[in-house]
């Protein structure tokens, strides 16, 4: 019988996707020893873009979630997520590399990462560098839906991957626009050009069928599956380990987890959600309008969020057939980070304004003038393209480049020599005055875990002065803790 392995997502793209990266360090570790215990193959575990969330809105040091985090895990490899040139930011390399650094350091020596025009040219860089430090790197093809995303373009991106030998390749469906049909397609076109790098298939549920993709993917023998534990999976996160795990059974195929050990997760984070008022991952119903935009559904709530600050909430639509309009004139880019918030913004924009192009971002701008690829220059609509670059503020830009301090420069600049390596990445990519407040907030808050020994939970539950009762059954077992008054 044949056996499929899984990358679990829960705590990386679910968190994302679902809960905009709004859990704490408290919630993942209450967590964390259960999912050790799962058996899944490796999981996403931390990336780039939990920096500026944890320290500039939650108060939390993203270093302590790795420090912390990584001593729970002692049978699943972790991943991070991402390279050297991830997110939107224009971050010194130095720093970027010094990240990456840091986090092989606390033994992570797994990632995967793209390049947001499929430029393998560009990643090969990353590759080498991450290499010699110790790091695999998954290499990721992303799909798109486009005039020139042909197959004709697949077949020659996975050749030019796979010359690059990364660890393994990962076809990526970020946008939720596959189809059985074309997931089929696709997946036999990359495992005929990938000679005998290992294929893994990462897909978001966005548009209802990622679970029938993955049955596809089954099907044709795809060893490696991204899936995340309930309420953190469907909604735009991947599809859940219990859908995906029991359709591959009904296949005779194997799936490498402990489903019993998964449950335990699954009320965990299903507490969480009550207790936090986070949304409860579920299926959503197909929409064709998303083939047209092609919005990542993160995307659509800050757009939401952004008209009705302008008090234009009720011209979401539009604006989302404005991205499609959009996205043409700027060459067809995929719709990922950091080009989807580039095309999504300068949409919103030219719907707030009234006029198409009258107020431009200084990113579209950057993109026009090839800053953000050169792909992106050279396929713009000539038209779009001279009513960007015809402004004044597009001129100030022209003779911009990017910066490339040293590490000495960098770190005399955010502290001096006195600031720690991983305090001088989180100054640099949050700023030092957030990471100020960060630190007077002190470590990160603990949570109550009904997993845990019975006596840490009393010790925990002893702790919580804001409780002034607590009765616990559990059969015959029962427990009663009061606080009186001294």
């Amino acid at each position: 019988m044949s056996e499929i392995r899984f990358v679990d997502t829960t705590l990386r793209d679910g968190h994302l996707s679902l809960w905009a990266l709004r859990m704490r360090i408290g919630h993942m570790l209450g967590a964390a020893r259960q999912m050790d215990r799962c058996g899944f193959e490796s999981m996403e575990f931390f990336g780039f873009a939990s920096i500026i969330k944890q320290v500039r809105e939650l108060k939390e040091n993203p270093w302590d979630w790795v420090r912390l985090g990584v001593k729970q895990f002692s049978r699943t490899r972790l991943r991070y997520h991402g390279g050297i040139g991830s997110g939107f930011e224009p971050i010194p390399p130095c720093i970027r590399r010094l990240l990456l650094e840091c986090v092989i350091a606390h033994g992570i020596t797994l990632t995967r990462s793209s390049n947001p025009w499929n430029d393998y040219g560009v990643l090969a860089k990353e590759l080498e560098f991450l290499g010699s430090r110790g790091m695999e790197v998954v290499g990721n093809i992303i799909y798109s839906v486009s005039p020139k995303h042909t197959n004709e373009y697949y077949e020659r991106k996975t050749r030019e991957l796979a010359a690059l030998r990364p660890y393994r390749v990962c076809f990526k469906d970020v946008g939720g626009l596959l189809t059985p049909d074309r997931t089929r397609e696709m997946l036999q076109l990359v495992m005929a050009n990938v000679d005998d790098i290992p294929v893994e298939f990462h897909a978001h549920c966005n548009n209802s069928l990622a679970p029938f993709n993955y049955v596809e993917a089954l099907k044709l023998g795809v060893k490696t599956l991204h899936t995340a534990i309930p309420p953190l999976a469907n909604g735009s996160s991947q599809p859940s380990i219990f859908n995906v795990a029991a359709n591959a059974e009904a296949l005779g195929i194997t799936p490498m987890v402990d489903l019993e050990a998964v449950k335990p997760v699954e009320e965990h984070f299903t507490r969480v959600a009550r207790q936090e008022n986070f949304p409860i991952g579920a299926p959503r119903e197909y929409d064709y309008a998303q083939y047209l935009h092609q919005v990542p559904g993160g995307m659509i709530s800050n757009l939401r969020f952004q008209l009705e600050t302008v008090g234009m909430g009720d011209r979401l639509e539009e604006t989302l057939e404005e991205a499609g309009r959009v996205r043409e004139e700027y060459g067809y880019p995929i719709m990922v980070t950091p080009l989807a918030q580039f095309v999504g913004t300068q949409a919103a924009v030219n719907v707030m304004a009234g006029e198409r192009y009258k107020e431009v971002t200084d990113q579209s701008i950057q993109y026009a003038l090839g800053y953000w690829g050169e792909e992106g220059a050279r396929l713009m609509d000539p038209e779009v393209k001279d009513k960007i670059l015809s402004r004044p503020r597009a001129r100030e830009w022209e003779s911009w480049t990017w910066p490339e301090p040293t590490l000495d420069e960098v770190r005399q600049k955010f502290g001096g020599p006195g600031v720690s390596d991983e305090e001088l990445v989180i100054r640099v990519v949050a700023g030092p005055d957030s990471v100020k407040e960060m630190l007077a907030a002190g470590a990160p808050r603990e949570f109550l875990d009904a997993t845990r020994p019975v006596s840490v939970l009393v010790k925990q539950l002893a702790a919580a002065r804001e409780l002034r009762q607590v009765h616990v059954q559990r059969g015959d077992l029962s427990l009663r803790l009061e606080q009186r008054e001294a």
